[in-house]
């Protein structure tokens, strides 16, 4: 087998696998059997296709081979089992009447991703399913990312399917009544990986770009099969989010702030493209939260400084975000721009009164906003005991420094 057709067999593996998964998994209705099934078409191609030629249509050569080999499988296990007999016979059936639509395939993946974030799994099984059968990520690497034992993963996942399993949970898209609730599932969980990417949760490295790549593959890819509004809203969060990564870490690995940050280093066509999202997903008036934190960081990219932004807005879009979704992080990143608009004092009465309450007195970065505030402010003291309290709470490896360097910069005068 040449080098170059062991590339073109990976690229097709790269292309293709999570495509033909998603049919095999509608046609065999087993996400494990679907997944063994892959792996035997791919390594039936890895055989015959140096001989043959790879075919025409490749994707569908894999999606039939996939499901023989599934059949022949069932029927060896039948010899000890004779319940699998009775699937063997109802897949054979299934493959003499059934015309295969090559149309069907881009909403088999739909299918699938709904299916992943069913609103009856837990949230943190809708993500770790969603990672390793959506985007092909394997069950170490998303371990790795959420710092969470493999074994501990494999059984999220492990359970998750049989809870699809044994509740009969449907593959497919839900029906036009059921599409907000099941549609923010699925946001949910694309966010939260894009989360996990753009500030990695704990360890040494802030940003996982790979999750963070993942993340806005899948949204770009909801958005291609079902052009929602809000959908629109969610890929044009991320894709700003992401424009400012080349600018947020040194070379070193340490944390830039917004305002130390090299705008140069911005992705503007990341920035054109989530701008121009955010303004159809508002004219739609169909919008939601995401939209809404979308626009937020539209205005922040097309600025040309932190001093230029236009804070008088940002405060009013923290304040429909509050109506839609009250959130005491969401006060939090309110009263800083607060703070930007109307002074430091504003900014440090919004949050202790959100401390006060009892809400976010663990969270780092509530602690280190207070600590930003009252250094502004030229009170030393209060912003070396902010800054400690934050440190103390910091889990993450360039967070850390960060604030360590702060406290040093107040202890040198």
């Amino acid at each position: 087998m040449t080098h170059a057709f062991q590339a073109r067999l990976d690229q097709l593996y790269k292309a293709e696998s999570r495509r033909v998964l998603a049919t095999l998994i509608r046609l065999l209705g087993d996400f494990d059997l679907a997944e063994e099934a892959l792996h035997e078409a791919f390594a039936a191609a890895l055989a015959q296709w140096p001989k043959d030629g790879i075919p025409g249509n490749p994707r569908a050569w894999l999606v039939s081979t996939g499901r023989f080999k599934a059949i022949d499988q069932l029927r060896r296990k039948a010899r000890f089992d004779v319940s699998y007999e009775d699937v063997a016979e109802r897949l054979e059936a299934e493959l003499a009447t059934e015309e295969e639509e090559e149309h069907g395939i881009e909403d088999d993946r739909l299918r699938l991703i709904f299916t992943c974030c069913h609103p009856s799994l837990a949230p943190e099984a809708q993500l770790a399913l969603t990672l390793r059968e959506v985007c092909g990520l394997t069950t170490e690497e998303i371990a790795s990312a959420f710092l969470i034992p493999t074994p501990t993963l494999a059984q999220r996942i492990v359970r998750a399917k049989a809870k699809i399993r044994d509740a009969r949970i449907p593959y497919q898209v839900p029906e036009a009544n059921q599409l907000p609730q099941r549609l923010q599932s699925v946001l949910h969980a694309i966010y939260l990986i894009f989360n996990e990417g753009y500030s990695a949760s704990a360890g040494d490295n802030l940003i996982r770009h790979d999750l963070a790549a993942e993340a806005i593959r899948l949204a770009h890819l909801l958005c291609k099969l079902l052009p929602e509004p809000e959908a629109e809203g969610l890929l044009a969060l991320l894709l700003l989010q992401d424009s400012r990564r080349a600018a947020r870490v040194s070379a070193d690995g340490d944390l830039i702030l917004l305002e130390q940050q090299d705008r140069a280093l911005w992705d503007q066509q990341q920035i054109n493209e989530g701008a121009n999202l955010v303004l159809r997903a508002l004219a739609s008036r169909r919008f939601g939260p995401y939209t809404l934190q979308a626009a937020i960081a539209a205005i922040h990219a097309e600025a040309a400084s932190v001093e230029t932004t236009d804070w008088p807005q940002i405060v009013g879009l923290y304040d429909a975000l509050l109506e839609l979704t009250p959130s005491p992080v969401i006060e939090l990143n309110r009263a800083v721009a607060v703070a930007m608009r109307d002074g430091p004092e504003q900014g440090l009465l919004l949050i202790d009164a959100l401390l006060a309450r009892g809400a976010l007195t663990d969270y780092h970065l509530s602690h280190a906003a207070r600590a930003d505030l009252y250094r502004r402010l030229g009170q030393k003291d209060e912003a070396r005991a902010a800054y400690q309290r934050a440190l103390a709470l910091a889990q993450q490896g360039p967070e850390q420094r960060f604030l360590a360097r702060r406290l040093a910069e107040l202890d040198a005068g």
